[in-house]
């Protein structure tokens, strides 16, 4: 029917919604006090979240990095679909925000499986590492300062097992990354890291266009 991918009009996104999301009242009642707040932008999408949910019952994922927690939608649905004695090491620098992550964590009865390490995540990926934790992972979510992503995606890289996966967020970039006189930082740095990504032969890569962009690597 179409050679590209379809134009998601406002009808043709809320049809996607209505017929193609199983959403937990719990993932929904988080987003929706997440909408509130002045940065509610940064949310995942929640088709996202299913996706990245269902990635981690299909590969049979027990062990998940996420870089970026915000108030917690990503880890809460990643952290529904891992087993009883999967973890998820979530890592971010805001207490405000994560303290909110914690509640549902624990409405969800999950805040078990989730380790939150409130530190610049540069230090506690290269902390995994001198612990001996690389290749000990099956998962990792990169969802936090741009600037930093390829920090956060060579650390993920040593950290993931041979045939893991790393996801990186917002790699379409609200279209900005296709846009030449758009030189901001942000902009520029998620340009540089498609580019690296495209180029590295140590992964297979995906871009997916979901949400704002997402980014499928599987590390060789």
């Amino acid at each position: 029917m179409t050679r590209q991918t379809l134009n998601m009009t406002e009808a043709l996104y809320a049809y996607l919604l209505q017929t193609g999301l199983r959403e937990h009242a719990l993932l929904q009642e988080l987003r929706q006090a997440t909408s509130s707040l002045e940065l509610a932008r940064m949310q995942i999408a929640p088709e996202q979240g299913q996706f990245m949910s269902f990635l981690v019952k299909l590969l049979g994922v027990k062990r998940i990095i996420e870089v970026g927690v915000f108030t917690g939608y990503s880890s809460l649905s990643m952290a529904m679909a891992l087993p009883e004695d999967g973890e998820l090491i979530a890592c971010d620098v805001n207490e405000e925000w994560t303290t909110m992550a914690r509640e549902y964590w624990l409405k969800a009865d999950v805040d078990h499986k989730i380790s939150l390490r409130l530190a610049p995540a540069v230090s506690t990926l290269q902390g995994l590492l001198e612990d001996g934790e690389a290749d000990q992972f099956d998962l990792a979510f990169i969802d936090a300062d741009k600037a930093a992503y390829d920090d956060y995606y060579e650390s993920c890289l040593k950290l993931v097992h041979k045939g893991g996966l790393i996801l990186l967020d917002n790699t379409l970039w609200g279209g900005s990354v296709a846009d030449v006189s758009d030189q901001m930082e942000d902009t520029c740095a998620i340009r540089e890291m498609n580019e690296k990504i495209q180029n590295d032969a140590r992964v297979d890569m995906c871009l997916l266009p979901v949400a704002d962009g997402l980014t499928l690597v599987r590390k060789h």
